[in-house]
């Protein structure tokens, strides 16, 4: 059985509008430029969660085609337990240990793995999003791809 897809519709009403109203939100309060949605990204977003569902794992695409070209977030958790806005707030929550600055030196803890999604979320030259959400038998996955990615060494994040 493939998994069911949500790139604008499914369990989710108005799951573009949601997905994009839960990155802006974080994006306002720290005074960073809204994000617009990007249809082509939620597609390259939708192909990985469903190969990622499908597998029952967790892990980001290659770097390589448009995988190249794209930042990525990537959030799993039991199926059907979790709603969209509280996925999302998982990358923002790591903002308790952000600090500003070049990346990679946003770590409060020095452990960038600790806050590399909100960067991606909030990096300031990030001007795109498309996201989807795929329902498996055990996992829900949401990937969400960014144009310009971020994450960039030697850049600052806001």
């Amino acid at each position: 059985m493939s998994p069911l897809l949500s790139a604008n519709a499914g369990m989710c009403d108005n799951f573009a509008a949601r997905v994009l109203a839960a990155h802006n939100r974080e994006r306002a309060a720290i005074g960073v430029p809204a994000l617009g949605w990007d249809a082509k990204l939620a597609a390259d977003a939708a192909e990985w969660a469903a190969h990622l569902s499908a597998r029952n794992r967790l892990a980001h695409a290659p770097d390589q085609g448009a995988a190249a070209q794209e930042g990525e977030n990537l959030w799993a958790g039991t199926a059907n337990r979790f709603g969209l806005e509280a996925m999302v707030q998982l990358w923002i929550d790591e903002k308790r240990d952000f600090k500003p600055g070049t990346f990679p030196n946003n770590s409060r803890s020095g452990d960038i793995e600790a806050v590399g999604h909100y960067t991606q979320l909030v990096w300031r030259a990030t001007t795109k999003v498309g996201c989807a959400l795929a329902h498996g038998r055990q996992l829900d996955v949401l990937v969400c791809r960014y144009a310009n990615p971020g994450n960039v060494m030697g850049d600052r994040v806001i």
